[in-house]
């Protein structure tokens, strides 16, 4: 019998950090989805299109919101801790590309005279 080196553990099947619907829960850890451990995922297999991602995260939240507000009507779900919660993390941050960089995007009107 041999024993597998002890860096060989990418060979044991890991368990995806998906959500538990309607309840919006981690299947693995049990937290709010997305979990810690499934943010971190998104962005890795999102890190060349958070575009993509954003808009992901935009049908997520809108199906969660329908199945958190189906389970209890009466108080249902706030809407910033959903959007904290779905798409706050995922906003890039310091990225010229996306905050007005060269193109000019994102820039305010320019006032008269300014150039």
């Amino acid at each position: 019998m041999t024993r597998s080196a002890p860096d060989d553990r990418s060979a044991t099947p890991r368990r995806q950090h998906l959500p538990l619907r309607p309840l919006w829960l981690c299947r693995v850890c049990a937290a709010p989805w997305p979990c810690p451990v499934a943010r971190l995922t998104l962005r890795q297999e999102y890190a060349h299109d958070r575009i993509a991602l954003s808009i992901y995260l935009c049908a997520v939240l809108h199906d969660a919101a329908a199945d958190l507000y189906r389970l209890n009507p009466h108080d249902g779900p706030d809407p910033a801790a959903l959007y904290s919660r779905f798409l706050a993390w995922a906003a890039p941050r310091g990225d010229p590309q996306v905050r007005g960089g060269s193109s000019g995007a994102g820039r305010g009107p320019r006032r008269a005279g300014s150039h």
